[in-house]
């Protein structure tokens, strides 16, 4: 999806704004209205998206700090499309996960499920997530419960699939064997899911 530097879209926004004031104010209302149109079209865009889609493209860069600069350019999150609301704190979760910071990122992807996000798949996706924090801070009690409500969703990213594939059969492994050290470092631990091919999955925008 094409996206426009935040930067340059803020200030397009100025612009526009005062340019059309401007124009309005010197030559009439119709002289300036193309400018105020596009810049309270671009302020809408940013109001209703925030700054989620190039956040997600840092992201799949693993340039992480510049994706949390980025997000927190996102000023106004309650306002965001419903799903978007969501979103925001899947992509939030997303960060934190990469710094290890599993009860933060548990917190956030709870509140993103609780908001809603916009499809299966990204409700599949965060689902999975939760799954290996419960994995990497060794509460796997609630596992089997999430695997049950992920295979209730209509999943059609194949990546995400074939993740949830990959998970279902290490709680398999660990069914049969319990006590068996190594199926127990698959589901969590030092080295929690293994994951499986391709990228982590991210909500796709739309």
């Amino acid at each position: 999806m094409f996206t426009i530097n935040i930067y340059l879209r803020f200030a397009l926004i100025a612009l526009g704004l005062v340019g059309g004031i401007l124009l309005s104010a010197a030559y009439g209302f119709w002289y300036g209205f193309p400018f105020i149109l596009i810049a309270i079209l671009l302020l809408a865009g940013y109001l209703m998206l925030g700054t989620i889609m190039s956040t997600n493209v840092l992201l799949g860069q693993m340039r992480f700090d510049e994706a949390e600069a980025r997000l927190k350019m996102t000023f106004f999150p309650r306002i965001l499309l419903v799903g978007y609301r969501g979103v925001f704190y899947m992509t939030q979760a997303a960060i934190h996960m990469q710094r290890k910071e599993w009860n933060t990122s548990e917190e956030l992807l709870k509140k993103a499920l609780n908001l809603g996000l916009p499809s299966d798949n990204e409700r599949g996706a965060a689902l999975l997530q939760l799954m290996m924090i419960g994995a990497q801070k060794g509460n796997r009690n609630l596992i089997p419960t999430q695997m049950a409500e992920l295979k209730k969703l209509n999943i059609t990213e194949p990546n995400l699939k074939a993740q949830i594939k990959d998970v279902e059969q290490q709680l398999k492994l660990a069914k049969q064997n319990p006590m068996n050290p190594s199926t127990l470092a698959m589901m969590g631990g030092r080295n929690g899911f293994r994951q499986g091919s391709g990228k982590r999955p991210r909500p796709r925008m739309r």
